[in-house]
């Protein structure tokens, strides 16, 4: 068996780090000093029980836990992490101060779910032109958003839902959550999702940025939407919690000022400054 995943780097790595060899680590796990080798030098593979008995030896936390899960090929144990709770209270201000910053220009912060948590005032000055008040205030899933509202404001917004609705269904059958499919299941129940989804998603190569034109004041205008992600660092930014996400529209043509858009009494219940 070749070496194709990294579990075995990983584990000599962190038999290093508590200065423990082969045999003591052996004799932790009720184990042979052979099965390690075969285990560093690739020729085994773990069985997920056992990966999580040596992260449980080596008294590893949900990070490096689950990068060996991963090294593994197993799905990593994400536990969800309350973004409102007072621990996260510096988080929040963060994230606030971070929003205010992109003003003019939309920004949204998500989590995983894709559950607004915070808006600008920019992103509420930028949509209220062209959808109701009373609606806007009532959006809370960015998701929901770019199917039932902002698709209508979109030109050749098939192929950009088409992607990222293979990115949700994707990310939910790996992870085998069933309120991740749950949600997928709501979003794809809409009219505005194309029938022909899936096809248009598995030609088109995701990107955490893309191009799309948005109607401004009747005229279709260019924009960068980009998304950055806000969470660990490393392999874990993509599985820990909480998996947050800020989403910005800018426009390509710099001379489009969108500052007059703040000339107005915003209000909505996930503006937070």
């Amino acid at each position: 068996m070749t070496n194709e995943h990294t579990f075995g780097p990983l584990l000599r790595f962190w038999r290093g780090v508590f200065n423990l060899n082969q045999e003591t680590l052996a004799s932790q796990l009720d184990s042979s000093p052979r099965h390690i080798s075969r285990l560093e030098n690739g020729r085994s593979l773990p069985s997920k029980s056992l990966v999580m008995s040596i992260a449980r030896e080596l008294g590893l936390g949900e990070r490096d836990t689950n990068h060996l899960l991963m090294s593994a090929g197993f799905t990593p144990l994400v536990e969800k992490v309350d973004f409102y709770a007072p621990e996260m209270r510096w988080l929040r201000k963060a994230m606030t101060l971070s929003l205010r910053a992109l003003d003019p220009y939309p920004a949204t912060l998500v989590d995983g779910a894709g559950n607004i948590l915070m808006v600008n005032r920019g992103w509420i000055g930028f949509y209220r032109n062209e959808i109701p008040p009373e609606i806007l205030a009532a959006v809370t899933n960015h998701f929901d958003f770019l199917l039932n509202h902002q698709s209508g404001m979109m030109s050749g917004w098939e192929d950009t839902l088409s992607v990222i609705m293979m990115s949700l269904q994707q990310a939910a059958l790996m992870r085998g959550n069933p309120e991740s499919q749950q949600m997928l299941d709501r979003l794809i129940a809409s009219p505005n999702v194309p029938p022909d989804w899936r096809q248009r998603g598995a030609r088109l190569e995701p990107m955490a940025s893309y191009r799309v034109q948005i109607n401004v004041n009747g005229s279709p205008q260019p924009f960068f939407s980009v998304s950055q992600t806000v969470g660990a660092m490393g392999p874990n930014a993509y599985v820990s919690e909480p998996a947050l996400t800020l989403n910005t529209l800018y426009p390509e043509d710099e001379s489009l000022d969108l500052s007059s858009l703040l000339d107005q009494d915003l209000e909505h219940p996930l503006l937070f400054y």
